[in-house]
């Protein structure tokens, strides 16, 4: 159950008149008393998104989503967006076979046991077959065994809207596995200090029969560990401890959504549990407070933070920076990171109405709230 909370983004008070067609439809479609009718609306949206899809018209669908006048269109218009990708790959094929492009999300916890590790590790595998192979065995992409895997963890970046209509064309080519031999790999910073939180993705391209859907199943099945296991050893590095969280194999906009939650949740949970034992080790038991940030750094102009304290001593005061995506309530969002705070056995939860700004006016720094100062919180507020 989703968290009442002010969401903090920025949208435009005059969305650009060029998507006036689409936006009207996405608001007539939400206002909709009618499951017939919402669907007619809802259907020609996701041919007009289809149709900048396959025509290459990145830039189209950039400008689009950044019209948006509120979060719950563009979360309206991120729903259609995956519709249309599904619309839009869909293809019978030559010779009675088509081609489904997919990737899978990995989470990576990764850190330094000494100075004496590596600021970054290549992020290459260097036996993608063998990856590939666990997948078969443990019949992945619904049992498909005809598919093939590129060697890049690549970043979240080569997913998003403007990838999207070149990573569709990848589908239409005659040796589609070639697509993902053309991919960057982004390698994995790895921090002086403390554990960091990275996401990559594996592409690969599936042939099955014209129809099969090949991505249906969310859930990480058996291969999970052995996966988890196998990318690790590949990624080892010396004086380098690593941890990858592996998703299920997705469309691309779907596995970008799902990998940046995934992201995100276990960011918040590694903070969350290494400031709860150290408040708990040194003074005792935490607060929380969970609020809502305008920020000219964050996606979409605003984010949540979490801050996690103790009356009993102000200098062990520690914050979380939570993004917020296209498609996201921050209800929801909230409701993660209180969802979280309650499975670490904290009491004292708080969070507040209102949006706040980015910087503490009297310090400069990144403004955060402990419990003694939720009184003159609501003098702080935007909103």
């Amino acid at each position: 159950m989703a968290v009442e909370i002010a969401d903090p983004r920025t949208f435009p008070q005059q969305g650009d008149a060029a998507f006036s067609p689409q936006l009207e439809l996405a608001a007539a479609s939400l206002e909709a008393t009618g499951t017939v009718r919402a669907a007619e609306l809802d259907q020609t949206l996701t041919d007009d998104l289809a149709r900048a899809l396959r025509s290459g018209d990145a830039s189209w669908l950039v400008r689009l989503f950044a019209a948006a006048p509120s979060a719950a269109i563009g979360r309206h218009l991120w729903r259609r967006l995956l519709a249309a990708w599904k619309l839009a790959s869909r293809n019978d094929g030559e010779h009675g076979i088509a081609v489904t492009l997919f990737a899978l999300p990995i989470v990576i916890v990764a850190a330094r046991r000494s100075e004496a590790g590596p600021a970054a590790i290549d992020a290459v595998l260097p036996g993608s077959d063998r990856v590939a192979a666990l997948l078969q065995e443990h019949g992945a992409l619904a049992g498909n065994r005809n598919f093939g895997l590129g060697n890049a963890l690549v970043a979240a970046e080569m997913l998003d809207l403007p990838q999207l209509p070149e990573l569709l064309s990848w589908t239409r080519l005659p040796d589609p596995r070639a697509a993902t031999r053309a991919l960057s790999p982004a390698p994995i910073p790895i921090a002086a200090a403390g554990e960091g939180v990275h996401l990559r993705f594996l592409f690969g391209t599936a042939v099955a029969a014209p129809g099969a859907d090949l991505l249906a199943d969310a859930q990480v099945g058996a291969w999970g560990i052995a996966l988890a296991q196998e990318l690790a050893r590949q990624l080892a590095a010396p004086e380098i401890s690593l941890l990858a969280l592996p998703r299920a194999p997705r469309a691309p906009p779907t596995g970008l959504h799902e990998g940046r939650a995934a992201q995100r949740e276990v960011g918040a949970h590694l903070f969350t549990s290494n400031a709860i034992r150290r408040l708990r080790a040194a003074v005792g038991e935490p607060s929380a407070v969970v609020s809502a940030h305008r920020s000219p750094t964050a996606a979409g102009g605003g984010e949540l933070r979490l801050s996690i304290s103790s009356a009993f001593d102000a200098a062990q005061a520690e914050g979380f920076r939570c993004p917020l995506f296209i498609g996201e309530r921050a209800g929801d969002v909230a409701a993660m990171l209180v969802d979280l705070l309650r499975a670490c056995r904290v009491a004292d939860v708080h969070v507040l109405p209102g949006v706040y700004p980015d910087r503490d006016a009297e310090t400069g720094l990144v403004l955060l709230f402990k419990p003694e100062s939720l009184r003159q919180a609501r003098n702080t507020a935007i909103q």
